[in-house]
């Protein structure tokens, strides 16, 4: 009987470079399932409502028979921008802490996403009341029922 044995010689260089290379692969393979897997996909796809129907919504506001309006922009979780629109400049002039009013309440709704506990200056209460009672009338529209 002839026993035919075979030697096989292995380089050290060659099995660690092999070892790193499927080690790195594995961790690719992980990194790309956790990036573009099931997870991300299977929550957007769920039937998850969406807090608002994306547009442009405005609410009017009439001061000494001159009437404008608040204009909010949203998209479908996020109140995107607040402005005013149609402010003539004889109610600008004779409402000077409009502007100023809404620029610090858009600021605030911007960074919490909410239009609740909004902080205001003693100076411009019943201003920013009444910009807020408005603002949330054009949320109002935008929310899905």
């Amino acid at each position: 009987m002839s026993s035919k044995t075979k030697i096989v010689v292995l380089h050290m260089k060659e099995v660690i470079y092999t070892t790193i290379f499927i080690i790195l692969a594995i961790i690719l393979g992980i990194v790309i399932f956790f990036m573009f897997g099931s997870g991300k996909s299977h929550l957007s796809s769920s039937g998850e409502s969406h807090r608002y129907k994306p547009g442009v919504y405005t609410s009017s506001i009439s001061l000494n028979s001159n009437t404008f309006d608040v204009e909010v922009t949203v998209d479908a979780d996020k109140i995107q921008a607040i402005h005013l629109v149609n402010l003539s400049e004889s109610t600008a002039a004779m409402f000077p802490l409009m502007e100023p009013a809404l620029e610090s309440l858009a600021s605030q709704i911007y960074s919490s996403q909410s239009l609740e506990n909004l902080e205001y200056p003693s100076d411009q209460k019943y201003t920013s009341m009444m910009l807020l009672d408005s603002i949330k009338n054009a949320v109002k529209k935008a929310e899905n029922s």
